[in-house]
């Protein structure tokens, strides 16, 4: 079972935390079961960028991303070469160190 170690983000988990999660299984959805609300506008259709995440460790042992996902990262908010959709990002046996962006890029968000 993979571990997923979540850097310190003053929002969403201000100490940092390590998780256990499921091969298989998207970061979003891990990260959202172990209570880090994550945004995710589009509710993980692979639609918006507000899921966007730095895997800052392990980012070589996730399947590539597909075009999709590509051209919607585009759009993210501070765009690294370690970026993912988290709910795109799936699990394998590898753990990861990722890192959720200070900002995010939500058209509807009404959190002013």
């Amino acid at each position: 079972m993979p571990q997923i170690i979540i850097l310190p983000n003053e929002e969403f988990c201000p100490e940092g935390v390590v998780i256990n999660a499921d091969k298989g299984t998207s970061i979003c959805r891990a990260l959202l079961a172990n209570d880090i609300e994550i945004e995710h506008a589009c509710e993980m259709s692979n639609a918006c960028t507000t899921c966007h995440i730095h895997i800052r460790e392990g980012f070589d042992s996730m399947k590539e991303s597909d075009e999709t996902e590509d051209d919607l990262l585009d759009k993210a908010w501070g765009l690294d070469p370690d970026s993912r959709l988290s709910c795109q990002a799936i699990l394998e046996e590898e753990d990861l160190v990722i890192e959720i962006p200070k900002y995010t890029i939500n058209q509807v968000s009404e959190m002013h």
